[in-house]
């Protein structure tokens, strides 16, 4: 069953492109029609793209793999974060830092940074500082708030990017490609979507065609991650019960050696004799 359908997607707004004058031409597949100097994207295209996309995300996610959300526009930024925050992957809606999946040891130590500030925080250790220290201090803690405190719980480079915008968040983009991270994206008519693996060609600047996007991706990623909770579940029970049926075999087992053991001792010493005997009966021959 489709995650979406034609008529959400057209009540959204995904089907504005952009002016003609300003597309690229990669982008002809995916474009319907021009109106008014404007071309109109192909919405039926659109609901395969969103389907094979959110399918992905829900095996990745399944696998409990991470998914960066990244934009950096005024009017998608809260929407991403609340989007991300709901399925707990991380996001990146202020200034991308450079080098960030590149450089991914530089960016950890800053994070780390920020959690020894709060730290030493609250054992005392800034108690005896001047006014002037503190508040640098509490300057810094916040510019890194700011730009890395979405992403406090990356530990390791994330196992797929979404983009929104890919022209806006080209440099993203390119680390991505360049360490060979999938990357989903909402392409807009006038974007190159060649270095693009998961693309879902709609309106990348209306607040509508955005949610409605987001709302299904995330929705399959949190169907992977309730497949994976149960999964576990069904492991650990499964697990239990083999350690229940263990423990509940150990005492027959017990019961049975020692049931064996006397028919074993009696077997001993008729082995022992027949083969005392054995000499005897290859001499006989020689006598006679």
């Amino acid at each position: 069953m489709p995650r979406t359908n034609f008529d959400m997607l057209l009540k959204a707004g995904c089907h504005f492109g952009h002016l003609k004058r300003k597309w690229n031409p990669a982008m002809a597949p995916y474009i319907f029609m021009e109106r008014n100097g404007i071309h109109i994207i192909d919405l039926h295209k659109t609901v395969v793209k969103i389907d094979e996309a959110a399918d992905a995300l829900k095996q990745i996610a399944k696998s409990g793999k991470k998914v960066l959300f990244v934009g950096t526009k005024k009017q998608t930024k809260d929407l991403i974060a609340t989007k991300a925050t709901s399925v707990g992957m991380p996001y990146v809606t202020e200034r991308w830092p450079g080098g960030m999946l590149t450089n991914f040891p530089t960016i950890r130590k800053a994070v780390k940074k920020m959690g020894n500030i709060d730290k030493m925080m609250n054992d005392g250790t800034y108690a005896n500082l001047s006014k002037r220290e503190l508040l640098q201090i509490t300057r810094q803690r916040a510019k890194l708030e700011k730009n890395l405190g979405s992403i406090v719980e990356l530990t390791r480079l994330p196992s797929a990017l979404f983009v929104i915008d890919v022209l806006k968040e080209n440099i993203a983009v390119r680390e991505a490609n360049r360490l060979g991270i999938p990357v989903f994206a909402i392409v807009d008519t006038n974007s190159d979507p060649n270095n693009i693996d998961f693309l879902i060609p709609a309106n990348d600047d209306a607040k509508d065609s955005v949610d409605v996007i987001l709302t299904a991706c995330c929705d399959a990623i949190n169907e992977g991650l309730e497949e994976r909770k149960v999964e576990k579940a069904d492991e650990k029970a499964a697990k239990e019960q083999a350690e229940a049926n263990s423990v509940e075999d150990k005492p027959k087992r017990v019961r049975k050696a020692r049931k064996d053991a006397p028919k074993a001792a009696a077997k001993a010493p008729v082995e022992e004799k027949s083969v005392e005997e054995a000499p005897a009966q290859e001499e006989a021959p020689a006598e006679a």
